[in-house]
């Protein structure tokens, strides 16, 4: 089955840096769009990133472009995403997606926190 698995959450002061992973089983992972969302507390799930199967493309919500870079090891079937110059509003349960087969498929997320 379909599964994803994020990690690399932490406390981060503002201004520093984090890289978060997913790993990824159960589905042919080098062809799939891979995602980046993250929700805030008391706020709706948003965007952050995506990466086209081949890294070709890539897109970023505007609130961290030029901070955030995602990236993905299609032979280790993991998508990355490194996040810098970090600050309060950063602070998220973030999660990775795939659609497979039409089916949105989510982790269960990692937790930042961005506090001095």
């Amino acid at each position: 089955q379909v599964q994803l698995v994020e990690s690399g959450g932490d406390l981060v002061q503002p201004g520093g840096s984090l890289r978060l992973s997913c790993a990824a089983s159960g589905f042919n992972f080098g062809i799939i769009l891979m995602s980046w969302y993250r929700q805030a507390p008391d706020n709706e799930r948003e965007f952050v990133a995506a990466i086209s199967p081949s890294s070709f493309k890539t897109s970023y919500a505007n609130s961290v472009k030029g901070r955030f870079t995602i990236s993905r090891d299609n032979d280790k079937s993991t998508t990355f995403l490194q996040m810098n110059n970090l600050a309060p509003e950063d602070t998220a349960v973030y999660y990775c997606k795939a659609i497979v087969g039409g089916v949105h498929y989510w982790g269960k997320g990692t937790l930042v926190s961005v506090s001095s």
